[in-house]
Formats: C-alpha cells, structure tokens, sequence
C-alpha cells in the first residue's frame, strides 16, 4: 500500500453526533407547516444525503421522500429549516470520543486533513471552531460546494488535484455508505465507522477497506505512522 498523505473526513456521524439539534430543527420547520412533529430518532435515520433530503424525509415521515410534496412546500421547509438549524446554536452536538486525539496526532505527525461533509457550507467552519478543531484542516468543503454530494466522487477527486496526491495516497473516514461508496468511485481507501449514521444498516455492508468502532484505530491502518 502507498504512503498515505491525505485524509478526509466526514462530519455529521463522524467526528460529530448533530442530530441533537438536527432533530430540533426539524422538528420545528415540519410542524411550523402543519405537518406532524418529528422525533430525535426517526432524524438519526434521516441525517446522510444533505439538508434537502432530511427535510424531505421529516416531511415524509419516511426514509423515502413522498413524490406528492410539491418544489414550492420543500423549499419553504428548507428555509425554515435552516433558520431554526441556527438558532440552536448547536449547543447539543457533541464530537464523540477520541476524535480530537485522533485529528491532533495526525496533524502533528504532518498529515493534510480535509472535511468533506453533506451538509450545507455556511454551518461548517462555525461548528468545526466552535469545537476548537478548524485549525487541523486545510479544506473544508460543505455539501454546495460542488454540483454533486457525496457519494459523488466530484469533492474528493477536487482534493486530490489539489494536494497533488494520488487515489492510493487518500483516506475517506466516514460513517455512512455515502461516504464508503464515494471513496471508492474516487478510487481511495476506505474507512468506516460504526457509530454513526447510516440509516439503521451496519457499515460493513458498504465493504469499506477498514471497519471501526472508534476513530483511533484510524492510526494504526497500514500507510499511517504516528
């Protein structure tokens, strides 16, 4: 296996449990419409394929969008969305264990580390400094900053013409299949964690290249020396 120079990360069921705020502000832009109120875990479901999709599955009910919600109601839901999204503050997210031990080594040991998340741009720096770990990456790109999400490779394929690094070299860490399949369409390896978000299915079932319950083990994978 070639040296491993590039790391990337996604956020929400990653380094962060956010559905505690999520599911607030889901919550609120559904019922501010009349729809009925979401819970905490029907929105641990939900979370994975950007804000427009989980305020489509709130409004659903389902982990399926209903096609009868019109462009106009998911707009509308998603402002709302948005708007009650800030207002939390994110006061109730949390990063989970050992993940600023783990992003701190490497980052000490010389390693180039990126966040590659779904959800929308203008939250992210504010929560990454807000948890005091902004300063361990060099990229931090949300769900618009390209034309596609994950599993899309298009964001990935970005960073590594950027970094000047080659597929082999690129570490995707990610908690969702989404994240497994768009390291693989980018043709990097890949490394999932079970504790996140992945719609009730356990990641080893998207046959990531490594599996794990905790983000340490991120370094001790073959190519990675701390």
């Amino acid at each position: 296996m070639a040296e491993i120079k590039l790391i990337a990360f996604d956020l929400d069921g990653t380094l962060l449990d956010s559905v505690p705020d999520l599911a607030v502000a889901a919550d609120q832009a559904v019922q501010a419409l009349g729809y009925p109120c979401v819970s905490e875990e029907q929105v641990r479901e939900y979370v994975g394929n950007g804000a427009d999709v989980l305020i489509g599955r709130a409004l659903s009910q389902d982990i399926a969008v209903s096609p009868t919600l019109d462009a106009e109601l998911l707009h509308k839901a998603r402002i709302l969305f948005d708007d009650f999204y800030a207002e939390t503050g994110h006061q109730h997210s949390s990063l989970y264990p050992n993940v600023v031990e783990t992003i701190a080594a490497l980052y000490a040991a010389g390693y180039t580390l990126a966040v590659i998340t779904n959800k929308p741009s203008k939250f992210v720096p504010h929560i990454l400094e807000q948890h005091n770990i902004i300063q361990y990456f060099t990229d931090v790109l949300g769900g618009d900053a390209f034309e596609k999400k994950k599993p899309n490779p298009m964001a990935l394929n970005w960073l590594l013409d950027k970094h000047q690094v080659s597929a082999e070299q690129m570490v995707m860490v990610g908690d969702s299949k989404n994240d497994v399949l768009a390291a693989k369409n980018a043709g990097c390896i890949s490394f999932g964690l079970t504790y996140g978000y992945n719609h009730g299915e356990p990641i080893a079932n998207a046959e990531p290249n490594y599996v794990a319950d905790d983000i340490k083990d991120l370094l001790s994978i073959e190519g990675i020396e701390i």
